[in-house]
């Protein structure tokens, strides 16, 4: 047995031996450097996939607060911060800071206080719409009628832009001033909104030129050959009735429904 190995052994030359080492060598290292371009690929994609998915979300961290002025928005701004009635005045300038949801989960958003005035308000809307998680549309109930159509042209151009149309935020209409006996209900205003909202669409039509209905950074609102509806929109949509002042200066206020909103984002 010791001399037929040691016939193999001779048999197979020193010059064999290595090339069959080395072509062994290269196809490991081949292997190995395949291997780790597979990995790194992998742990790019994932990187890009999940950057994606959670910065879509966190990075669309604010809540809108819009509205006609005096309507009550700043006043809703100090309630939902502070819990108690601070007396306000017509707003001429942006105000933020961060609401913590009321919930377990304790999410925390920044809440922004827009201006009502048009002159104002369009550049403050475009500068955070892009971040938009929520915007919460405060309408004066108590005045409703009267101000329907501009209630009406605002939302409409918020939910037309291509940007809001294309993240979606959830919209929360606050029917406020609800301790006023004159009031609207949400479902009346609900109803005469998307009549008037409608109307404007159709008066509005001739300019929506292209195919898909853009044009000039707008969105066709709701669906084609259909009368307009909330319930068409890709955003989560809410009607909901509050006061931010209530019947009396140091309490009754109810806005207990659109902290659960927030709570829901």
């Amino acid at each position: 047995m010791d001399e037929k190995i040691h016939l193999d052994l001779q048999d197979f030359s020193e010059e064999q031996f290595m090339e069959s080492f080395l072509k062994e060598i290269q196809s490991e290292e081949a292997v190995f450097i395949l291997g780790i371009f597979l990995a790194l690929a992998l742990v790019v994609l994932t990187v890009v996939f999940f950057g994606n998915f959670w910065g879509s979300s966190k990075a669309r961290n604010a809540v809108l607060l819009l509205g006609l002025c005096d309507s009550g928005k700043t006043l809703l701004f100090t309630r939902l911060l502070l819990g108690k009635f601070v007396r306000t005045q017509t707003s001429i300038t942006e105000s933020s800071a961060t609401y913590k949801s009321k919930d377990d989960r304790g999410g925390s958003w920044t809440l922004i206080d827009v201006p009502g005035h048009e002159s104002l308000r369009v550049q403050i809307v475009e500068k955070h719409k892009a971040v938009a998680r929520a915007v919460v549309f405060v309408v004066d109930s108590s005045i409703f009628q009267k101000d329907v159509r501009d209630v009406a042209e605002f939302l409409y151009s918020i939910l037309t832009d291509n940007i809001v149309a294309k993240n979606a935020p959830t919209l929360v209409v606050a029917c406020n001033k609800q301790d006023i006996s004159m009031a609207k209900s949400a479902k009346l205003i609900q109803q005469q909104l998307e009549k008037e909202m409608n109307t404007l669409r159709l008066t509005r039509s001739a300019a929506l030129s292209s195919q898909d209905g853009a044009v000039g950074g707008s969105v066709y609102l709701g669906k084609k050959g259909k009368d307009f509806e909330f319930s068409q929109l890709p955003n989560r949509v809410e009607f909901i009735e509050c006061s931010a002042r209530g019947s009396k200066d140091d309490g009754g206020a109810d806005i207990d429904a659109i902290e659960k909103c927030l709570a829901k984002l």
